[in-house]
């Protein structure tokens, strides 16, 4: 007997049994969905948030505090603190490297004093909540690749995302939502957010990540035609179950099994989304929390508060995208629109959550796919300026989850340029983040092409300082 006749004998395939339970939910067994039979371990998270900033925002004028750079603005970088490093085509023939000083004020918060940029008022006001990582770095020096890196693992389009890995080892907690969901500020510039960067890779279809829109249809053609009613869709359902048994008698396909799993989740979401999207549920305290643009959808704090209701929902990967961090000119304005349009939000999100008493086991985490240069990109000229990409070091937060609040993790040197302290990798920032989740991540693989894959490549360690 060969293994598609075996497998398609003993079960009929796993898009049966999900079409079995949802017509007949009595009949057929549950499914989880997960490659894991259990965690690795005991897992201090349950889920995640990730709040990408795209673009790459930049470290020393909101969190990495460098007063010697106001000391020497003006001045050359220094050939020692430059090393060998790669530049941009951007700035890499410059004549001239002039250093920048922060605009902005800094002052210390929280019972530990760390600091924060004054673009931050309310983020700061949550200091004691989070674990900021001054020391991440990367290999990627452009956008792509490296938005690449820190959603795949790997530089180059084609690799599963961490949010599709997280869902395939651990499935989803809620049947009737995706366990993988994207949300996107609306009506933003900057770099273009290609679908890889949610994709299922090689894994199952069933585990990439489902865009929610804002406006009245978060999924696209997601409710029945006119004339199509409930009762009609059971029956197309129940005939595409048919048509699926006769065709595994012959041939065992998996993309098979993963358009009917595609086809429950549909079925299911017609309920489950307008319920989980109806923001004007909410009372007016939350708007208050979250700031007016709450009561917008698709800007990003209407995301942010939609990002709790999922999370409450037992959604397991909830990714937050806000474009236009990418600051090569006019950098002081820039950053001060999107940390207006960001601040209150992120804060108020922390803030909801403990105060639901689903921090300690959601996982937040705010940061982008590479810092920005201590140097002025162009001529430095007035006020006005920008500021290259830096691979380097740059800062990312994480909150709740397992991790500690009110910590800083690692140093930089005092020109926000190399690290000194703690160096934290792409990799290493991916194999803590499942190290929360229960998750091994050298055991969490995928055999494809003949090797077994994993999330992070052949690298990455578990960063056990930052474990609360």
């Amino acid at each position: 007997m060969q293994r598609r006749q075996f497998l398609n004998q003993f079960g009929m395939g796993l898009g049966s049994i999900a079409l079995a339970e949802l017509l007949n939910p009595a009949e057929a067994p549950a499914e989880s969905g997960s490659a894991l039979l259990a965690p690795h371990h005991p897992p201090r998270a349950k889920r995640v948030i990730f709040l990408f900033q795209s673009g790459g925002p930049s470290q020393m004028d909101l969190f990495d505090y460098k007063p010697m750079l106001n000391e020497m603005h003006g001045q050359e970088l220094p050939a020692e603190v430059r090393g060998t490093q790669r530049l941009t085509g951007m700035s890499g023939n410059q004549s001239s490297l002039p250093l920048v000083g922060s605009p902005f004020k800094f002052t210390r918060h929280g019972e530990a004093g760390h600091w924060f940029s004054e673009l931050l008022p309310h983020t700061a006001g949550v200091a004691d909540e989070l674990c900021l990582i001054h020391t991440m770095h990367t290999e990627a020096i452009n956008h792509g690749p490296g938005v690449n890196h820190i959603q795949t693992g790997s530089q180059f389009p084609g690799r599963p995302s961490i949010g599709a890995w997280v869902n395939y080892g651990l499935g989803s907690e809620n049947q009737d939502l995706p366990g993988f969901v994207v949300l996107i500020t609306k009506d933003k510039g900057g770099q273009p957010l290609g679908t890889n960067y949610w994709g299922n890779g090689f894994l199952p279809v069933s585990h990439q990540g489902v865009r929610f829109r804002s406006g009245k249809d978060p999924i696209l053609y997601l409710e029945n035609p006119p004339g199509i009613g409930l009762e009609t869709r059971r029956e197309m359902y129940a005939a595409l179950r048919e048509l699926h048994r006769r065709e595994q008698r012959d041939n065992a396909d998996p993309q098979i099994e993963g358009r009917i799993a595609q086809y429950e989740m549909a079925f299911r979401m017609q309920t489950s989304i307008p319920e989980a999207t109806r923001l004007e549920d909410e009372p007016e305290h939350s708007f208050k929390l979250y700031g007016e643009d709450a009561r917008n959808p698709g800007t990003f704090a209407a995301n942010c508060l939609l990002a709790r209701r999922l999370a409450e929902r037992g959604v397991r990967f909830i990714q937050l995208y806000h474009p236009e961090w990418d600051h090569h000119g006019g950098l002081p304005g820039g950053l001060r629109k999107q940390c207006r349009e960001t601040d209150q939000a992120a804060a108020a999100l922390i803030a909801d959550l403990k105060q639901r008493g689903l921090l300690q086991d959601t996982l937040v985490v705010w940061g982008g796919e590479f810092g920005r240069t201590n140097y002025c990109q162009g001529k430095l000229a007035g006020s006005n300026f920008g500021r290259d990409h830096h691979p380097r070091c740059f800062t990312m937060w994480l909150a709740g989850g397992g991790v500690r609040g009110g910590l800083a993790h690692g140093r930089t040197d005092p020109f926000s340029y190399n690290i000194e302290e703690d160096p934290v990798h792409i990799h290493d920032f991916q194999a803590t983040l499942l190290h929360l989740l229960g998750i091994n991540h050298e055991r969490l693989t995928f055999r494809y092409q003949g090797r077994a894959f994993r999330l992070t490549d052949v690298h990455g360690h578990v960063v056990d300082k930052i474990l609360a």
